[in-house]
């Protein structure tokens, strides 16, 4: 049974840092892309960043870009999130996903994880 177990997220001031883990579980994830999303309150999911497993390439989103760096570490089966300069209009619960397919990563991806709630003092 795949698994994805995010960590890492908390309360932080408006400039402040955090990291998550995504750890996964259950499969083989050599073709598969990771991905980051998060869903402030009232509004919708949006996509944030993906990794590719296999050869570590990244896409993020602009809202994000030179600010959240992805990364992942195989040999732990773990996906990160670096999120820097952090702003108030990042505080959302934020999931982690992954399939085998960018495109249906973005839109219905395979495997969601439970989320884990960042917030952003101003």
């Amino acid at each position: 049974q795949v698994q994805l177990v995010e960590s890492g997220g908390g309360l932080v001031q408006h400039g402040g840092s955090l990291r998550l883990s995504c750890a996964a579980s259950g499969r083989s994830f050599s073709s598969y892309y990771v991905g980051w999303f998060r869903q402030a309150p009232g509004k919708e999911r949006e996509f944030v960043v993906r990794i590719s497993w296999s050869g570590g390439s990244t896409y993020y989103a602009d809202s994000v870009k030179g600010r959240f760096t992805i990364s992942r570490e195989i040999a732990k089966n773990t996906v990160y999130l670096q999120m820097n300069s952090l702003k108030p209009e990042d505080t959302a619960v934020y999931y982690c996903a992954a399939d085998n397919s960018p495109p249906r990563l973005r839109i219905n991806p395979g495997y969601w994880g439970q989320g884990t709630q960042v917030t952003v003092s101003s």
